[in-house]
């Protein structure tokens, strides 16, 4: 009996912890610390510890599957590459769209986006982030010139003062949380703005209740506070930044003083009078903040009115202070940096810059996608489901629309009306069902490859055992289907580490990095420009990323979400997720330790509201938005806002996204998935 001891990446959250991965017999058979690590330094949340769980799981795909009158039926990998290569090749590129994934590698994220422009000619080419952090790289970039996390993790633990808003991060990123506990050892105060009294608030000295939606409001009064006490940090807004009168006009109006904000946002006008001083008087404060902020209309207002108070108290560039944008997927980050948007090739390199269409033309040896913006997943999602023909192939790699995109109903009006679908995954989801072929993938388990977690430090990932029956990694699949297709030169792979060494090439954040410098357990933070460079775990240190160097702020005033409670939908539906799922909950739910823990969604009713409406804790209810309704218990609890109703997004029996609203940012196309009107009804006992 041999066992050994794999060191690796987690593939939960953006945390990007690392552990090793235990194998016996060449099997992966259990998860133990790697204390080395210096993300979480041997510490593991539940997700991580039960990381092996589903690894082996029986409803493993093992064979390529080919729809045959309606049912699926085994197939070699020949008959599926055949069937989709006479299918690509019958579509033309503006008829196609691809789907990466912010769980795979960031190998597989950089050929999809190359298979995507090289091979099949289309722009169409988007993934997750755009549902997550699409307001972050836009609203970041627009301020600093990057849209990234500003700090490294560890570096939270110097901070003195600590603002938490649209983060649960105890429960979401946990690893994180510990950092927050250790400055707050060392007497940091850590303030905690959410509608609900989560696991977080219970950590917080000062807690602040407010109704999804308002953030800006309260991001602005707290600036007026700052400003009318001479808290800013005058040296910094005057060497460092511009536009800041632009900002002053805007928040110095009465509209945003302490009375008003109270009103809008329902928190205590003495509480945000606090929050402000704390925050201000600190001279070391950091922000954390995930999709909570992100997921609105307003999503970019939200980031870059967090930049302006950043760069209002000058707290950036330093240990202990910084934006810290909290990444729910283990790759977002990475699927993002390796150009798997519509609007970027690898490193943010715009497709609308002609020297950047040839720069990527003259590294892959061919033409490729006009050099516009394609289609974003939000708006694929519209095109299919309301101009049907439009786009009429798609191509999905590890990911599921059907939970994770809001309004399912119309998510699956698309799906029924794409005529060639191939789906790439490891389990059959429930998007995998409308596929016309489907490809069984590789866990990361069963690969090399490398993610980048939320700190923008690129880790390994490294091949534990092999994957199940006929599976394959994603990078071969496309190097196979890339040389079916007639690109044996675009393809010429033979292992993850020769598409890095690609990417290393033609990416200049990534530039200096390479598989013998991340082996050390410390591995790299972008940029890392040369073989030299020792990465960049602080960013905007001495000047931003700007051509002149200077952070931009720019004056947002508030606005309310785009749909309001009203008469017949009186309260404010969000979501999130809970500590023991993730995400679609394709991979937890197959982990027999965590489903036991949280087998079901909820929806969690403040106390009065309950009383109200005749509802007790845990009966039977029902949600209802303008889109769809569900049937789900009832949490009833104090610990939430009144008017504000709770969902889990990750069950698919009680589906959140069955009631979420599709209304788009107009600048990032992220979707209102954290404010929406809901009504709940008791369900009527049958005589």
């Amino acid at each position: 009996m041999e066992v050994k001891y794999v060191p690796t990446t987690c593939p939960y959250c953006g945390t990007g912890c690392g552990f090793n991965l235990v194998v016996k017999d060449r099997k992966v058979v259990g998860v133990a610390p790697w204390n080395r690590n210096p993300v979480n330094e041997g510490k593991l949340c539940p997700k991580g510890n039960y990381a092996h769980e589903f690894i082996n799981s029986p409803d493993r795909l093992t064979k390529p599957l080919i729809k045959k009158d309606g049912k699926f039926v085994e197939a070699s990998w020949d008959e599926a590459y055949k069937l989709i290569v006479s299918k690509f090749k019958s579509y033309k590129g503006e008829e196609m769209a691809c789907l990466a994934s912010a769980r795979v590698s960031n190998e597989e994220n950089y050929l999809m986006q190359k298979f995507a422009r090289a091979v099949l000619k289309t722009p169409n080419i988007d993934h997750c982030a755009r549902l997550c952090h699409a307001s972050t790289v836009v609203g970041l970039a627009g301020a600093f010139g990057s849209g990234a996390m500003t700090q490294s993790i560890a570096d939270i633990a110097e901070s003195k003062c600590i603002l938490i808003i649209g983060s649960n991060t105890f429960e979401t990123h946990p690893l994180i949380g510990r950092r927050v506990m250790q400055a707050k050892a060392k007497g940091a105060k850590v303030i905690y703005a959410d509608p609900r009294f989560t696991p977080t608030a219970k950590q917080a000295d000062l807690y602040l209740p407010f109704y999804s939606g308002t953030d800006v409001a309260i991001l602005n009064c707290i600036m007026q506070q700052v400003l009318k006490n001479g808290w800013e940090n005058k040296d910094f807004v005057k060497n460092r930044t511009k536009d800041f009168e632009k900002v002053k006009e805007i928040v110095m109006k009465d509209t945003y003083s302490l009375e008003n904000v109270a009103k809008i946002s329902g928190i205590p006008a003495k509480d945000l009078a606090t929050a402000a001083e704390w925050f201000g008087k600190s001279g070391q404060s950091a922000i954390l903040y995930s999709m909570g902020i992100t997921q609105h209309t307003t999503g970019v207002d939200n980031v870059k009115s967090i930049s302006n108070l950043q760069m209002l108290t000058g707290n950036l560039g330093r240990p202990g202070t910084g934006i810290c944008a909290l990444r729910g997927q283990n790759n977002v980050q990475g699927a993002c940096d390796m150009g798997a948007l519509a609007n970027v090739y690898s490193g943010y390199q715009s497709v609308i810059v002609p020297e950047m269409r040839k720069k990527m033309m003259d590294a892959w040896g061919c033409e490729i996608a006009e050099g516009k913006v394609g289609l974003t997943v939000t708006k694929l999602i519209n095109v299919l489901a309301d101009e049907p023909g439009k786009v009429k192939c798609v191509y999905i790699m590890g990911e599921n629309p059907m939970i994770s995109d809001p309004d399912l109903h119309h998510v699956e009006k698309a799906m029924k009306n794409v005529e060639f679908m191939v789906v790439q995954d490891i389990f059959m989801t429930e998007t995998a069902k409308f596929a016309h072929v489907v490809l069984p993938a590789a866990c990361y388990a069963e690969k090399d490859g490398t993610q980048t977690n939320t700190e923008r430090r690129v880790q390994m990932w490294r091949k534990a055992q092999d994957p199940p029956g006929e599976a394959k990694a994603d990078w071969q699949i496309f190097c196979e289907l890339g040389k079916a297709m007639g690109f044996e030169k675009q393809f010429p792979y033979k292992s993850a580490e020769e598409v890095f060494t690609e990417i290393s090439r033609v990416t200049p954040s990534y530039g200096g990095m390479n598989y013998a410098r991340l082996e050390k357990p410390e591995a790299l933070h972008w940029p890392c420009p040369t073989l030299e460079h020792p990465g960049t775990p602080i960013l905007h240190k001495e000047k931003f990323t700007h051509p002149d160097g200077l952070g931009i702020f720019t004056p947002i005033e508030f606005k309310y979400p785009a749909e309001v409670p009203d008469k017949d939908y009186p309260l404010i539906l969000t979501t999130g997720r809970c500590i023991w799922q993730w995400h679609t909950g394709t991979m937890t739910r197959r982990s027999e330790s965590l489903e036991r823990e949280e087998p079901t969604g909820w929806a969690e009713i403040n106390v009065e509201d309950a009383k109200v409406l005749g509802i007790k804790d845990k009966e039977m209810v029902k949600a209802i938005t303008r889109r769809g309704e569900i049937k789900i218990g009832a949490r009833v609890t104090p610990g939430i806002k009144k008017g504000v109703v709770f969902i889990p997004f990750h069950y698919v029996e009680c589906a959140a996204n069955m009631l979420t609203n599709n209304a788009l940012d107009p600048t990032a196309s992220i979707p209102e998935f954290k404010a929406c009107a809901v009504r709940i009804e008791k369900i009527a006992e049958v005589k």
